[in-house]
């Protein structure tokens, strides 16, 4: 009897321990730029340190555009998505019209930059010259067609001027390589694993902003800044100056706070052990996330300011 009572104890004590766990999915982006990898290793740490039942498990999805809207609706309990994107979700404007959305920010990330790229050979050197070409931009609900939306038209272009392939940075970087496209673009932190593979056994160019044009951009969005990326990182002639933009982790106000705090402990506290796996996570300044574009949650601002 004794040892029956024992069993049914511990049955109890299981059946309360997988009640009490909670599997947090965290929305990334397509294959082959960063948001995944950096989800991966992100749900990594939480998996080792956030203790009390609580997992993660890396969600591929559009990207940055479409993951406020993944947290709104509840497909994903945390998201990485760009700063800017984050205000506009955030105020209920620009691809978020139908309604504001309540998240929170958790944490600042890595970059993202705005890979244009073609083969060494090509007759592609500027935006202008992407006129009347094949383009793989990314997802349809990826922060690279938010950037083409913004480019094109400060060019005098719209996306009606080039013919759109809404592929995976995988996928669009293979079909670069393979001749089905004339340019990929992809907007990732670098190195971004699309364009690594594609330089495996090609030589690439980056496509450049003509006179004036870059500082045009960055006049006309505070939120975006001048990056370059070294000739080296991807084997091509010369260096790349490239536009991007800063990178956050995002969750809805209403997820417990203590779950956020206990998340954010997790990686900060782990910082080195991340950049140890990840790239991408070298990039990443903790101080960044106490002066972000939006609140931070109640989870995260206990921690970050305690």
């Amino acid at each position: 009897m004794f040892k029956s009572m024992k069993f049914a104890c511990a049955a109890l004590v299981l059946s309360v321990s997988a009640a009490n766990a909670q599997e947090l999915r965290i929305g990334t982006a397509s294959l082959g730029g960063a948001f995944y990898p950096m989800g991966q290793s992100i749900a990594n740490l939480v998996n080792k340190y956030a203790g009390d039942g609580i997992s993660m498990v890396p969600v591929v999805t559009g990207g940055s555009v479409q993951n406020p809207r993944l947290v709104d609706s509840g497909e994903v309990e945390i998201a990485i998505t760009n700063n800017n994107l984050a205000v506009l979700a955030v105020a209920g404007k620009g691809p978020y019209k139908t309604g504001a959305i309540d998240i929170g920010a958790v944490a600042a990330l890595h970059p993202s930059v705005l890979h244009m790229i073609v083969l060494e050979g090509s007759d592609v050197n500027t935006i202008e010259d992407l006129k009347g070409k094949r383009v793989a931009v990314g997802p349809a609900g990826g922060g690279t067609l938010g950037f083409l939306n913004f480019l094109l038209p400060l060019h005098g272009m719209t996306l009606d001027d080039i013919t759109p392939s809404f592929l995976s940075y995988s996928d669009g970087f293979s079909q670069l390589t393979d001749g089905n496209v004339d340019a990929a673009f992809a907007l990732s932190g670098y190195p971004a694993g699309a364009v690594l593979q594609a330089s495996a056994g090609n030589d690439l160019k980056f496509i450049s902003f003509s006179d004036g044009m870059l500082d045009k951009a960055l006049a006309a969005n505070s939120a975006y800044a001048a990056v370059e990326i070294p000739a080296d990182v991807y084997g091509t002639p010369a260096a790349g100056t490239v536009i991007g933009v800063n990178n956050m982790l995002v969750a809805p106000n209403s997820l417990d706070a203590d779950i956020v705090e206990k998340i954010t402990a997790a990686v900060f506290d782990n910082l080195d052990e991340l950049k140890a796996e990840n790239a991408n996570a070298k990039q990443i300044d903790p101080a960044d996330s106490t002066n972000l574009a939006i609140p931070l949650h109640a989870g995260a601002a206990r921690y970050f300011n305690k």
